[in-house]
């Protein structure tokens, strides 16, 4: 059985995006893209709602895009088991209030058992200041999070 592993939106935005001229950004796009390339098939990958939610904004051409490498992915539930551990991450302050759609990105893929939860987000999600918080919070309602890392860091060998 592979590992599972939810895609956060930044990770299916930057392998889908033109290359930017942000060296950290197109540093970024081009890890992604050899993740994607070299890794991807060796893990069971879901997204939700809400990440096809947010992938659909924007400019109409990059988010068919990026819907389209989203499309064969299974969504699990935004279970109200979700909702309401993503509401006790912001309680507890493990996620600011203004990211409370991080909080929920985070929720879906503990209350789903996942193993990762694969994000380019490093200011509310993939956070070594907040790690503890969330393990905490999550723990307190009976789960393990998955183990929230970039693309860069689940490249394996």
């Amino acid at each position: 059985m592979k590992p599972k592993a939810y895609l956060e939106t930044t990770v299916v935005s930057y392998f889908t995006a033109r290359a930017s001229r942000n060296l950290i950004v197109a540093a970024h796009q081009k890890l992604t893209r050899d993740w994607w390339h070299r890794r991807r098939k060796r893990f069971d990958l879901y997204c939700s709602q809400l990440v096809i939610r947010e992938a659909a904004a924007g400019d109409k051409r990059a988010a068919r895009r990026r819907l389209e490498v989203l499309d064969p992915l299974p969504l699990p539930e935004i279970t109200n088991a979700a909702r309401q551990l993503a509401r006790d991450l912001v309680t507890a302050a493990a996620i600011p209030k203004k990211a409370s759609e991080d909080a929920l990105h985070i929720a879906v893929a503990t209350v789903h058992g996942m193993d990762y939860l694969l994000t380019w987000n490093c200011k509310h999600i993939a956070n070594a200041e907040i790690r503890n918080a969330v393990t905490a919070v999550c723990g307190a309602h009976g789960y393990e999070p998955p183990v929230i890392c970039t693309p860069e860091e689940l490249m394996g060998d």
